[in-house]
């Protein structure tokens, strides 16, 4: 199959299945038993997809039914209470949830906006500051974070690919530096809506970097993260699916994909057969990342 082929079976297929599920994304559902803030997560997860869904062209009748799960969860009198489930996390998780808030719902009900001192970014790595920065912005909160223009200097997506002297063992970086990477990818840009900053020898070693991570990943069956990386590539204007490695990942997710249409894990280790509730706590995360990168891509 073509690139562009693999890409619409992926896309046809991850988005089918998140509508076909959208009772389990419902952290009020029956089958929801995980307390706190795990109950929301998948609910926000989701909440990304739809806001960057949101931004293509044309009327899309899946992306309208899982915007209405997504009001109905908002709009929960019990909702609140779940993001502010762990103290220490509160501010950040009310902050995420008012900056994705589906059209025409309150993003502060239950509750003020955090304020400065809620979200003071000092200890935080550089990284985490932009991440806080990113929603803050989005949720129009004033904030004491430094400006786009210093985190950009201080990013992993600038340090880490000036670090090893020359090519690294695989893999390239650390799992938790490799999510990093594709995070900050994805805020500095606005998921691929503005330039991410860096000067054009940085964006070149970042870039560098990025395919070389997401080679082994290809190798290894790394998919939720074969498909950030992929997503990351593009927010840093390149062109992945032009590449040989980003179109050897679209067939390894392709490859993996389920029948139904969900990726069946983070990583080919991490598979088995399961399915209900089961498959769907294994598989959401994956699937989500991997619509998402084919909406950002632009073909669905």
């Amino acid at each position: 199959m073509s690139v562009a082929a693999d890409l619409e079976q992926l896309s046809a297929g991850t988005l089918g299945w998140v509508v076909e599920n959208l009772d389990y994304f419902d952290p009020f559902g029956a089958d929801a038993r995980t307390p706190g803030l795990g109950r929301a997560k998948a609910a926000l997860e989701l909440a990304l997809l739809c806001h960057c869904w949101s931004r293509q062209d044309g009327h899309d009748a899946r992306l309208d039914k899982a915007n209405a799960l997504l009001r109905t969860v908002w709009r929960h009198p019990g909702f609140p209470g779940l993001l502010t489930a762990e103290p220490e996390a509160a501010a950040v998780y009310r902050l995420v949830a008012a900056a994705l808030a589906p059209h025409g719902v309150d993003p502060w009900t239950g509750g003020a906006p955090p304020t400065p001192e809620d979200l003071t970014p000092e200890g935080l790595l550089p990284y985490r500051r932009l991440e806080l920065r990113f929603y803050a912005d989005k949720a129009g909160v004033h904030h004491t974070i430094e400006p786009y223009e210093d985190l950009v200097g201080k990013n992993v997506l600038v340090t880490l690919p000036a670090a090893p002297a020359g090519r690294p063992p695989e893999p390239p970086v650390t799992i938790p530096r490799a999510y990093a990477l594709t995070h900050s990818a994805s805020y500095l840009s606005d998921f691929g809506r503005t330039a991410p900053g860096l000067t054009p020898d940085a964006l070149t070693a970042a870039a560098d970097l990025l395919d070389r991570q997401l080679e082994h990943c290809v190798r290894h069956s790394w998919w939720d993260l074969a498909a950030e990386l992929v997503t990351a590539r593009h927010c840093l204007g390149g062109r992945p699916l032009d590449t040989a490695v980003g179109a050897a990942a679209v067939r390894c997710l392709a490859d993996a994909q389920l029948p139904g249409g969900a990726l069946p894990g983070r990583t080919a280790a991490d598979r088995d057969d399961v399915s209900g509730p089961l498959l769907f706590a294994k598989a959401y995360h994956t699937t989500l990342v991997t619509a998402l990168m084919t909406v950002l891509v632009g073909v669905r």
